[in-house]
């Protein structure tokens, strides 16, 4: 099989998956909150709407499990189509579904179990898509095709920004907010469709067909033999999620509901930023090849420290310009940090639990870094201040910082 079928075949369901997770984060941070809990002033509409964001990331990990074990033990490819088909069937039914004023708390309970359906979806498909790449790249090249699912964040990200933007000038606010926000749910069907049939002509990975016989139990070997790599893997993540979506869902929120500024004008400076993050995910993938993972993420875990400092007063302004360029910084290093990890998470772990751990270190990161992401960051503002929202991308870098330190290198290593 060619690589280049197999770099767009990382790339494309990643891309596909992460539109999908993304589309309900900008809804959280516009629409979901009025819609699903409209009985509620809009400061806790914000915090239940973040709190059905976060319910996601509490199912990815058990995604990663479930989806991991069959990885490891049936291989890649069969895993990576039922990852995929149910994130896509799930964000399809949220654009289905009714509001607060037609089920009562009935819409909220359902949002929230298609939300965990997407967050299981989400958790089997990465590990799946960075084991895809990795395990055909050639020697001394796995960091440059581990970066293909990486940049698929970057392409998801802007399709679903760039659609939302497209709504919010084509529509009235009134228009939006009642059916117009469904359009990018129900458009995952379509992207479903082109997935399937990319993922459907795959082949076994070559590593995976020459392994040895699986483990029975991939999870008990994983937790009884890998469990140093499995935490440090989770938290040298944590730095990734947390500036991701602290400069996009809880940006957004703050700049469209506390700065006013207007909705279509801050899509735009995120749709400029997240071109920062594609450019930064190929030049750290590059980098990690040809010095290593261990400094590339060390610089780019000391700059993300450094840049929590800059939330407040760059954010806080007001000026469009300022705003772009923090929103740009940001998300840059998201890229910079996110890079690495599509080759370093497989590095992490045998062929046996490979999966199942690059997925559970992925997902477990998650947890950490981005469920409460937004919801504590609007608590943080309410009650310290941006600055306190800046002092949380600080820790999380520190957290990761500290993880990255403790690791070996892992560049040269064989996958077995």
């Amino acid at each position: 099989m060619s690589t280049a079928r197999i770099a767009f075949a990382s790339f494309i369901g990643t891309a596909i998956e992460f539109y999908d997770f993304y589309i309900y984060g900008l809804a959280a941070a516009i629409v979901i909150g009025p819609v699903f809990f409209p009985d509620t002033d809009p400061a806790a509409q914000a915090m239940n709407a973040f709190l059905t964001f976060g319910i996601a990331f509490l199912a990815r990990p058990i995604g990663a499990l479930l989806f991991g074990h069959f990885g490891d033990r049936i291989g890649r490819k069969s895993t990576l189509v039922a990852s995929l088909l149910l994130m896509g069937v799930s964000t399809t039914l949220i654009g289905l579904l009714p509001g607060y004023a037609l089920l009562g708390w009935g819409a909220p309970a359902l949002l929230c179990l298609l939300r965990f359906a997407q967050g299981i979806g989400l958790g089997g498909e990465w590990g799946g898509a960075a084991l895809l790449a990795t395990e055909y790249a050639p020697k001394g090249r796995r960091g440059w095709f581990g970066m293909f699912p990486q940049l698929g964040p970057s392409a998801g990200f802007l399709l679903a920004t760039g659609g939302f933007l497209l709504l919010s000038q084509l529509l009235t606010d009134a228009q939006f907010r009642d059916w117009g926000w469904r359009i990018s749910f129900l458009a995952s069907a379509i992207l479903l469709v082109i997935g399937l049939y990319v993922r459907l002509k795959l082949a076994e990975t070559p590593v995976f067909a020459r392994a040895p016989k699986p483990a029975s139990v991939p999870l008990m070997q994983l937790f009884s033999r890998h469990l140093t790599p499995l935490l440090l893997g989770a938290l040298s993540i944590v730095v990734c999620y947390a500036l991701f979506y602290i400069s996009t869902v809880f940006a957004l929120n703050y700049g469209v509901d506390t700065l006013h500024i207007p909705r279509r004008e801050f899509l735009s400076m995120l749709c400029v930023a997240v071109v920062f993050m594609a450019l930064a995910t190929v030049l750290s993938a590059r980098a990690s090849d040809r010095y290593g993972r261990r400094p590339v993420l060390l610089v780019a875990n000391v700059a993300a420290l450094l840049s929590g400092f800059l939330l407040a007063p760059w954010l806080g302004s007001g000026s469009p310009g300022l705003i772009t360029l923090f929103l740009s910084l940001e998300l840059f290093l998201m890229g910079a940090t996110f890079a690495p990890m599509g080759a370093l998470l497989p590095e992490l772990f045998p062929t046996a639990v490979r999966y199942t751990g690059a997925g559970a270190a992925y997902s477990l990161g998650g947890i950490l870094g981005a469920s409460l992401a937004p919801w504590l960051a609007q608590q943080l503002v309410m009650h310290g201040g941006l600055a306190w929202v800046g002092g949380y991308i600080s820790v999380a870098a520190l957290v990761s910082l500290m993880a990255v330190a403790a690791m070996k290198e892992t560049r040269d290593s064989a996958l077995e």
